[in-house]
């Protein structure tokens, strides 16, 4: 009797420790540290997760340049409604719009955009959509140096062969504020764990808050310089908010805080690394193309399209994670874009 007993508690000792480390990752673990010693500033990484990881980050072929002849007619003289793109020369042109086919719809070829047989008709709205991305791909590269840097961005840094690059987000449902209140009272976009900060219960909102434009964003901070008053941002319930952002980005970029902040104090500008003034613009970035690009274009779509309109008939939105896909730069910083010239600047 005693040999069962003790059988069986080795067994519910087993299960609990399996339970235990059930959230734990299998090692091998490696760090890398990033600041002085004692300060905790290393970065975490498992290379098994590493290695799979790297395939989703390879730089796809890239065809070489094309060959022009001197004095070689542009696109936009021999093609039909040709708004972007139509001073590259015929080979250059094809060259770019096979490219982005591939980056795309692989699958659909150029149908996915353009009416077979009549590529100059504009009633697909995936070509509408298409020109206004275009557009902003030179605009991120010629204007927000501050955070691609050299390294530039294409159409594959977001899409990576996919019709809809992933991940994306909408606007929420607002919750109900009047009449009768669910039992445990309105949960004010927390305490549901959400993939879009890392599954944690912190409020899963604050890309509407954080990453749709500048008018709209609250301050993004954690260490409050008042007490209480209405329309304080800079509260504790606000720093909820704020980690979930952070959360996100951390999630983004396989990294952990000390990436951008110094463990000693993680508001100081003048002990944080390099990284944290490259985020800075990087938030920004997003704003930018959230607002300007993405949001203007929901009259565009048909409406209730299944994954590309949300439940507030809004257009899919990029955050961090939607070039990142996990790393710390997107393709681990390889230069694409310097390869397709046309995109580096807008088009006359």
């Amino acid at each position: 009797m005693n040999r069962i007993n003790r059988i069986g508690s080795g067994l519910a000792f087993l299960l609990m420790a399996v339970l235990a480390l059930s959230g734990c990752e299998r090692p091998p673990i490696e760090t890398v540290q990033t600041g002085y010693r004692g300060t905790g500033m290393a970065q975490v990484y498992n290379p098994r997760l590493l290695e799979d990881q790297a395939a989703l980050n390879r730089m796809p072929e890239i065809d070489p340049p094309a060959r022009v002849r001197e004095n070689a007619p542009k696109a936009g003289a021999v093609y039909q409604n040709v708004k972007v793109l139509g001073d590259l020369s015929l080979a250059e042109f094809g060259r770019t719009m096979n490219a982005m086919t591939n980056w795309v719809s692989p699958g659909q070829s150029c149908a996915y955009c353009h009416v077979e047989g009549n590529f100059a008709d504009d009633s697909k709205y995936t070509k509408v959509v298409a020109r206004r991305m275009i557009q902003m791909t030179q605009h991120l590269n010629a204007d927000w140096k501050s955070h691609v840097g050299e390294t530039g961005v294409t159409c594959y840094t977001c899409h990576r062969g996919q019709n809809l690059p992933q991940p994306v987000w909408f606007k929420s449902v607002p919750e109900r504020t009047t009449g009768l209140q669910p039992i445990l009272g309105a949960r004010a976009g927390q305490n549901a764990p959400s993939p879009d900060v890392a599954l944690s219960s912190l409020p899963n909102q604050a890309f509407e808050q954080y990453l749709l434009s500048e008018d709209s964003a609250r301050t993004i901070r954690v260490a409050s310089n008042q007490a209480l008053p209405s329309g304080n941002t800079k509260s504790t319930k606000q720093a909820e908010h704020t980690y979930g952002l952070m959360m996100h980005m951390s999630q983004s970029l396989g990294v952990n805080c000390t990436y951008c902040h110094n463990t000693r104090n993680f508001a100081s500008w003048d002990e944080s690394r390099p990284q944290r003034a490259t985020a800075w613009h990087g938030i920004r970035m997003v704003r930018d193309v959230n607002h300007d690009y993405l949001d203007p274009l929901a009259g565009v779509f048909p409406v209730n399209l299944s994954g590309r309109l949300g439940p507030m008939q809004d257009t899919a939105k990029v955050n961090c994670g939607t070039c990142h896909k996990g790393a710390f730069k997107p393709m681990y910083g390889a230069q694409m874009a310097k390869e397709y010239p046309a995109l580096l600047s807008p088009s006359p």
